[in-house]
C-alpha cells in the first residue's frame, strides 16, 4: 500500500484548508443543523442500512440516484451554503449539490465504489471536506488493483479530478482504534436528467 502524496495525477489534498478552531466551529455546527437519516441502499440485489448516516443538499429540481435509490434534495441551509461557497472560489468551480456524510465511530464506513452516476457527468470533479476525528481514504486502480491510502486531517479538502472516477475506486475502510465522529462533505455538480 503506498500513500497518496501530494502531487497525485488524479486527486489533490489541501491539509489545512480551515484553521483548528475554524474546523472546529463547523464541525459543532454541521453535527447539530443537519438532517441526518439512516438510508436503505441496494448492494448485490439486497437493501443493506448504510453504515453511516447521510443528507444530500442541492439547488430546487434535482435529483440524484445511486445504489438504485433515487434522493431528493433538502434546501441549502447557511453554513452549507458558506462551504459550498468557499470550495467554488478555492477550486473556481461551480458545485450544485452536497452529499454529507456522517461517520459516527470507527465501526461506519464506506465500501469499494466509484462515484460514476450519470447525473455526474463523464468526468466529474468532486471535493471532499472532512471535519472531526481523522480517518483514512483508500484510492484502489481498477485495473492494477494498487491501493493509495490517505490520513484526511481535521479541516482538509481532498480533490478528486476529472478523470478519476473512471480509473479509481475510493474507500472509507472501518477502524478499530478509538475514533469519534467525522463529517465529510462531498461537493459535486449534478446535471439535471431529462
Amino acid at each position: 500500500m503506498h500513500k497518496i502524496s501530494g502531487h497525485h495525477e488524479f486527486v489533490d489534498y489541501h491539509e489545512h484548508l480551515f484553521s483548528p478552531k475554524t474546523a472546529d466551529a463547523y464541525l459543532k455546527s454541521l453535527l447539530h443543523d443537519l438532517h441526518w437519516q439512516a438510508q436503505y441502499i441496494t448492494l448485490f440485489g439486497r437493501q443493506i442500512m448504510q453504515p453511516r448516516l447521510t443528507a444530500w443538499y442541492a439547488d430546487a429540481g434535482l435529483s440524484y440516484t445511486y445504489s438504485k435509490t433515487t434522493f431528493q434534495p433538502l434546501s441549502w441551509i447557511p453554513v452549507l451554503e458558506e462551504l459550498k461557497d468557499i470550495v467554488n472560489a478555492t477550486l473556481n468551480t461551480h458545485f450544485n449539490s452536497v452529499l454529507c456524510n456522517l461517520y459516527r465511530d470507527g465501526k461506519d464506513s464506506m465500501g469499494w465504489h466509484s462515484d460514476d452516476e450519470k447525473e455526474l457527468g463523464l468526468h466529474p470533479i468532486i471535493a471532499s471536506l472532512s471535519f472531526g476525528a481523522k480517518r483514512k481514504f483508500s484510492l484502489r486502480h481498477k485495473q492494477t488493483r494498487l491501493t493509495e491510502s490517505k490520513t484526511l486531517s481535521h479541516g482538509s479538502l481532498l480533490v478528486m479530478k476529472p478523470g478519476c472516477q473512471s480509473i479509481y475506486q475510493h474507500a472509507i475502510p472501518k477502524t478499530r482504534l478509538p475514533c469519534g465522529p467525522r463529517v465529510n462533505l462531498t461537493f459535486r455538480q449534478i446535471h439535471a436528467m431529462k
